[in-house]
């Protein structure tokens, strides 16, 4: 596991997921570019339903636009697409590969982050070698619906009192919660839409980020 790498996620501590169907139609590298300019360091590329060759074209762009910050890129679920395209590392689905053999194709110098739901999740993640884990859906949202219920305030603070490694809140987070979701014990907050659909993509990041350092400074 990389400590440095692992570290430099929290600063800001905001996680961008994309996906460009919810871009208001406007080109997804335009819309991740802003949200750089924004102050955002992590970007995950999770563009499942993407063939490979296009997939790869759309990694090598988002390789070149988070190099520039620099700024992170991880890979959803493709490990030969993060190594195609020398990304930072991969963020695995729950239903995924398991942690320990990503890392033996990977190695070390790549993070991996695990999407969670649960307790038992979390902490199999953390068990197999997971640098970071997502936990959600902690609001509603459409995006999670077939996760069922959100889990809520009281999940995230069990989850954050049994697991070390970062944890980044996911599902129907805003502005509005991240004191709360802070407060529950979340290191950071992963999010698509309120960002992607944001009439300027730049300053709702710049916003969010702001927020989140304001909780850190109270706590």
């Amino acid at each position: 596991m990389n400590k440095v790498l692992r570290t430099a996620l929290l600063h800001p501590p905001v996680y961008l997921i994309t996906d460009r169907f919810q871009t208001q139609g406007r080109p997804l590298p335009q819309v991740v570019d802003a949200a750089l300019a924004g102050g955002v360091r992590v970007v995950q590329l999770r563009e499942k339903d993407l063939p490979t060759r296009e997939l790869l074209s759309l990694a090598q762009a988002m390789r070149g636009l988070t190099a520039k910050v620099p700024a992170r890129l991880l890979i959803n679920d493709r490990m030969d697409i993060c190594l195609a395209v020398d990304a930072d590392g991969v963020h695995l689905p729950s239903n995924s590969v398991p942690t320990r053999i990503a890392r033996k194709v990977l190695g070390d110098a790549k993070l991996i982050g695990v999407s969670t739901h649960s307790l038992e999740e979390a902490k199999r993640a953390e068990g197999e070698g997971a640098d970071f884990i997502t936990l959600g859906p902690i609001y509603e949202t459409p995006a999670k619906t077939q996760y069922g219920a959100p889990l809520g305030l009281d999940v995230l603070r069990t989850v954050r009192a049994h697991i070390k490694i970062p944890l980044f809140a996911l599902g129907g987070i805003r502005r509005k919660s991240v004191q709360d979701v802070r407060s529950a014990g979340a290191d950071g907050v992963a999010l698509i839409s309120a960002i992607l659909m944001a009439e300027d993509p730049r300053e709702a990041a710049a916003a969010l980020i702001t927020e989140l350092e304001r909780c850190h400074d109270r706590h």
